[in-house]
């Protein structure tokens, strides 16, 4: 990751608990990535995205309807390790210069079929404070407006004040998972992301 990309991200952290940044990785990785989305979802291995931690996690598909596959940090393709790389290289510049103490990355791939969504909310779980930075990657060729599906960017826990973010392609989200509410609303396409956390023990 680009020096200047980085001290971008941190910068817009400090100031304003959020940042979005268009083509951060070389489009090479993009495809490699969104080729290995693709072809996961259509071996049907996603599943059913659930709410909670734990033993409390529970479907509540009038809060979020998407599908998930879980990335296994020691059985990560090339391409997968090298965008793990990445965001670590992030991890150690956002540890020294805003001391967030972020010690591993997780994240799965998501799917949202057309008309799926994941209502207002937080990443950060009341009992269990871990996840500490959100980090997404959208992988969605050609996006219009007209698809639906934005992210909505909360700018506090006003319902009046936010940004809507297409999930364009190559575009990289990153933002406080305790602080930043927020929102993906209704996608009329398949939406395609790699979403992850940077977290403590």
């Amino acid at each position: 990751m680009q020096k200047e990309k980085i001290d971008q991200i941190i910068d817009n952290l400090s100031d304003q608990g959020w940042t979005v940044i268009p083509q951060i990785f070389n489009d090479d990785l993009l495809d490699q990535l969104i080729k290995e989305e693709h072809d996961y979802w259509s071996q049907g291995t996603f599943i059913k995205a659930r709410i909670g931690t734990g033993d409390q996690k529970e479907l509540k598909p009038e809060i979020r309807s998407d599908r998930v596959l879980w990335l296994e940090p020691d059985d990560l393709s090339p391409a997968q390790q090298e965008y793990w790389n990445h965001i670590d290289e992030l991890r150690v510049a956002l540890n020294q210069e805003l001391y967030v103490g972020a010690q591993y990355f997780e994240a799965h791939f998501a799917v949202y079929p057309p008309g799926s969504f994941y209502k207002k909310h937080l990443d950060q779980f009341k009992q269990h404070k871990t996840r500490l930075i959100s980090c997404i990657l959208y992988l969605n060729r050609d996006w219009e407006a007209s698809d639906g599906g934005s992210l909505r960017i909360y700018q506090g826990e006003n319902d009046d004040l936010f940004i809507d973010v297409l999930p364009e392609f190559g575009t990289f989200v990153c933002f406080r998972s305790a602080l930043v509410y927020h929102e993906v609303l209704p996608s009329k396409r398949e939406r395609y992301s790699l979403t992850g956390w940077l977290r403590r023990d």
